[in-house]
């Protein structure tokens, strides 16, 4: 599968479609991707997840006997409460479920932002991820960290 990168300026219409920007859409056309899981573990932001990655998580879950884990069966709740599956349209739009869309502030007239999450897509209201900023800064914790990890993978 492809992976995602960057981010890009989107808006949801008066419907609640968030039309998938152009970089992100030839990605899934190379991958004849049209099903997409959306969701959020939280209702801050939402995950728009090709549905074959999507099935990778689920049956990642599904392998670990994970079904009495307490912390597996909170994502899944939450993720099943925001989630829908949704097909692009032929316009390259996406249908945000309602309720997702009311949480995470993703209105028809707030500018939105689409990360690449490496699998997954996330859609951010924008003026709310920008007031994040100052607050989520890369620390020097979080910069050993993530040296750490990709010393490992030499």
């Amino acid at each position: 599968m492809a992976t995602f990168r960057g981010n890009h300026p989107a808006k949801v219409d008066e419907k609640g479609r968030l039309k998938l920007p152009a970089a992100f859409k030839q990605l899934m056309d190379a991958e004849h991707v049209s099903q997409f899981y959306i969701t959020s573990p939280d209702g801050k932001s939402a995950q728009i997840w090709p549905l074959p990655e999507w099935e990778k998580q689920e049956q990642k879950f599904a392998d670990e006997s994970s079904g009495m884990n307490d912390a597996v069966q909170k994502y899944l709740t939450w993720t099943s409460y925001y989630g829908q599956q949704v097909e692009m349209d032929n316009q390259a739009r996406l249908l945000l479920p309602q309720i997702l869309r009311g949480a995470a502030k993703l209105d028809a007239d707030i500018p939105a932002v689409v990360f690449g999450k490496m699998q997954y897509l996330e859609v951010c209201n924008r003026e709310m991820f920008e007031a994040s900023l100052p607050a989520n800064t890369i620390t020097a914790e979080d910069r050993k960290e993530i040296a750490a990890i990709l010393s490992r993978r030499n």
